[in-house]
């Protein structure tokens, strides 16, 4: 009776809950592997095997936030990623163009809003489907004997740019579903369940590199426990917090008298979570797909070189990524935590912060925040790049690299934390104790 695991079976609303998303990631998981009309899987995999031999960066980055899916060329090979991408610039747009952002306010205009977003998002999968298309292409007259495509170009163009972005806003629709009747977090579910599904093959392809002597087996158990030591640094960080403390004074609501309280406000060491490292690879992912699926044959010189710049290996990519996760996790922060909000509220609720002028609240709360949200995004920055920069001065393979790196780390943990949190929100909700004995978890809906 005392164990969180069968608490979580006996609560037939949270059962359903999970039986759903699980039977979701099924259905993604499906998806992932169903290839493109007019694709001719033999041909694919022989050219993708060989490409892999060869230590293809672009195509492992790309299978890494597509969970396998890219390499496949199946109906889900973009992933959720042009829903995140565009979901970054509807953001964007809230903040350059205020009509746009009085629109949101408005009744309905939430929905206004998502319903541009979705748009939108069609708009980035076409473009995306279509660069595949000219990959593809390119790959079939490479001079390489590879026969990838079973009908003419033109068919198989307009049939694939329909099919991937069929599958992508059906990938959307199933996050939506997941948060709204499974445990939450849909969009990030889908990118922790690609990562984990590809985790396997790269530990068997790790055991077979040692096995051949292709990797020291000294250097491998250096970075399994570098990979424990950074799990433990993302909880901690994850689970860090400043407390504010808010007095409110006596007040009357209704025909009751409420005394006087004394709260805080937890500002969390990252407030945005696991989000930047997100937003950031989803940034990179556009230009790079675009760039390598099209110039990657030498069609395009430019974007050939574009691809080269942007590649995952090189110094480039890697100073973008750091810069983009700074930037996103003041723009987030300052998206979800609002210090001029949140001020208001308190002043509405006649509350007080105890040294703090009443008129300068939010000042003072913008001044924690932007000491908190600096030191926080350099750790999650260097928590997301070492392990990687590591893994290649021991010549890890890309496909094990990505995998095992501390991206993926960086998202296993975070929404691991997050999924957990509301698991036990949910227990708790119905009498149950916790997933833990002691304390209990700290999250945020991702």
């Amino acid at each position: 009776m005392a164990n969180p695991l069968v608490g979580i079976f006996r609560v037939k609303e949270l059962r359903e809950r999970i039986i759903f998303t699980a039977l979701m990631l099924i259905i993604f998981r499906l998806g992932a592997v169903l290839p493109i009309p007019g694709v001719n899987v033999r041909e694919l995999n022989a050219y993708f095997l060989s490409q892999q031999n060869s230590g293809n960066a672009i195509i492992d980055y790309l299978d890494f936030f597509a969970g396998g899916a890219f390499s496949n060329f199946s109906v889900f090979m973009l992933g959720i990623m042009p829903y995140i991408s565009m979901s970054i610039i509807m953001q964007l747009l809230l903040i350059v163009f205020p009509r746009l952002k009085k629109i949101s306010q408005e009744e309905g205009g939430r929905k206004k809003i998502q319903s541009y977003q979705r748009i939108g998002t069609v708009a980035v999968c076409l473009v995306q489907s279509f660069a595949v298309t000219q990959y593809a292409r390119t790959i079939s007259a490479s001079g390489q004997g590879v026969n990838l495509l079973n009908m003419d170009i033109v068919r198989f163009t307009l049939i694939a740019m329909l099919t991937v972005t069929t599958g992508t806003m059906f990938l959307m629709w199933i996050g939506e579903q997941i948060t709204r009747r499974g445990i939450g977090n849909g969009i990030s579910l889908l990118i922790f369940a690609g990562i984990v599904a590809r985790l396997p093959h790269a530990l068997w392809e790790l055991i077979g590199r040692v096995r051949n002597g292709d990797l020291n087996l000294v250097f491998v158990i250096v970075v399994f426990i570098m990979f424990v030591a950074v799990v433990a640094l993302v909880v901690f960080e994850q689970q860090g917090q400043r407390k504010i403390p808010v007095h409110y004074a006596k007040r009357v609501v209704g025909r009751r008298m409420y005394g006087s309280q004394s709260t805080y406000i937890p500002f969390k060491i990252n407030p945005s979570g696991v989000i930047p490292v997100i937003f950031a690879s989803s940034i990179l992912t556009l230009p790079l797909q675009i760039a390598s699926t099209i110039g990657g044959g030498g069609g395009v010189p430019w974007l050939e070189a574009v691809s080269r710049a942007l590649s995952p290996d090189r110094a480039l990519y890697t100073v973008l990524y750091i810069l983009l996760i700074i930037f996103f996790a003041y723009f987030y922060t300052q998206v979800s935590l609002n210090p001029i909000e949140i001020a208001k509220n308190i002043r509405e609720n006649g509350g007080s912060i105890p040294g703090i002028r009443t008129e300068r609240i939010e000042e003072y709360l913008t001044r924690i925040l932007n000491r908190i949200v600096l030191p926080g995004s350099l750790y999650l920055a260097v928590i997301a790049v070492l392990p990687t920069i590591i893994q290649r001065l021991f010549d890890f393979p890309p496909s094990i690299s990505y995998i095992m790196g501390g991206t993926s780390l960086l998202i296993l943990v975070g929404v691991d934390l997050d999924t957990m949190s509301q698991i036990e929100a949910l227990l708790k909700m119905h009498h149950h104790g916790g997933l833990t004995k002691k304390g209990h978890l700290r999250g945020r809906n991702l």
